[in-house]
């Protein structure tokens, strides 16, 4: 197919400027070998060998050079029924300092993004701090935001700097072993995202293609188990993707279609394809230990379900890519005695 560079570098030019969107919380615990490093002197790595230089900090990974690892399958941890009462029983200290304090991406856009023209935080995530605050406080503004790193996440809160993480976090039992989490509040599939009219319909195309994603993600895996002649272009994180594709040093990047959303708003010659490869579901990290905040998240969760609001969040950041949901995924609740 024909694209013209003008509009692709221009494209890549705002989009690295104004997104730098960052690798989602799907990280992989299971460490790789370090890559060889390139010698003193050393050209900056291309794609093809010719061309503008691979993005920063990206590498190729040949076809075929690692096996896929396993990755865990969909999983819903249970979680705490909203129960009785109100914030002034769950969450007191909460409610006396004023404020919800909540960890954040600042970069991924439609789900958690600083706004070029305010300057504020929005996004689909931060719709949902404003809820859970809302339900606390009566004030939707009554939130603190902190930016935490992908990485970082799960030691925001380990030493309380957070009250909750709010960041593309997805369910899996070793997580449930480290945090409490929240019920889920949305669904996400992993699929790709191509240029129009590339040919590219599902994996089965890319065979011998160039497919995107960040590193130390669950991604790779997937790419590694679902795409296995291709090579992998390995990221630090989506806004590279996207430039990689623009300059076709990819043909696709896989990743889970709520980031793809974002990633695809920002240049309309650009589709999302393909039937899902696997699936997660995203929901709210909260410090062990701290049961009624639990319930407190899980209350907005199931308000902001049956009141429509869910709905409503999901159709304006989401709607013009993917479906509409009838409200937030089905929760799994722990068996709880009936005197506690």
């Amino acid at each position: 197919m024909t694209r013209q560079r003008t509009t692709a570098r221009a494209a890549a030019a705002v989009c690295a400027a104004a997104l730098a969107l960052s690798a989602c919380g799907i990280v992989d615990d299971q460490s790789e070998p370090p890559p060889a490093e390139a010698p003193p002197g050393a050209e900056e790595p291309r794609a093809a060998g010719f061309g503008p230089p691979l993005p920063l900090g990206a590498e190729v990974e040949p076809a075929g050079a690692y096996p896929p690892q396993d990755t865990p399958p969909a999983h819903i941890s249970a979680s705490l029924r909203p129960g009785p009462g109100g914030p002034e029983d769950r969450v007191p200290e909460i409610l006396e300092r004023g404020r919800l304090v909540v960890g954040v991406d600042q970069s991924l856009n439609l789900i958690s993004y600083r706004d070029a023209a305010s300057g504020e935080l929005d996004g689909f995530e931060v719709d949902l701090a404003r809820e859970i605050a809302r339900d606390i406080f009566g004030d939707p503004e009554a939130v603190e935001f902190r930016f935490v790193e992908s990485a970082g996440g799960l030691d925001t809160l380990a030493n309380s700097d957070v009250d909750a993480v709010i960041r593309t976090m997805t369910m899996t039992p070793a997580r449930a072993e480290q945090v409490a989490f929240s019920a889920p509040y949305l669904e996400a599939a992993t699929r790709l995202l191509a240029l129009n009219g590339s040919g590219i319909s599902s994996v089965d195309d890319l065979a011998d293609r160039t497919v995107c994603v960040v590193d130390n993600t669950t991604g790779l895996q997937t790419a590694r188990k679902h795409a296995p002649r291709s090579p992998i272009l390995k990221t630090r994180n989506w806004s590279d993707c996207l430039v990689a594709l623009q300059q076709d040093q990819a043909d696709a990047i896989l990743s889970d279609d709520t980031l793809l959303s974002g990633i695809a708003a920002q240049d309309s010659l650009t589709e999302i394809v393909g039937p899902p490869l696997d699936r997660g579901f995203y929901a709210v990290a909260l410090p062990p230990g701290r049961d009624g905040l639990v319930r407190q998240v899980n209350a907005t969760i199931e308000r902001i379900g049956e009141d429509g609001t869910w709905r409503g969040m999901h159709e304006a950041w989401f709607g013009s890519s993917l479906p509409t949901p009838p409200g937030p995924p089905e929760p799994r609740y722990r068996e709880e005695d009936s005197d506690e």
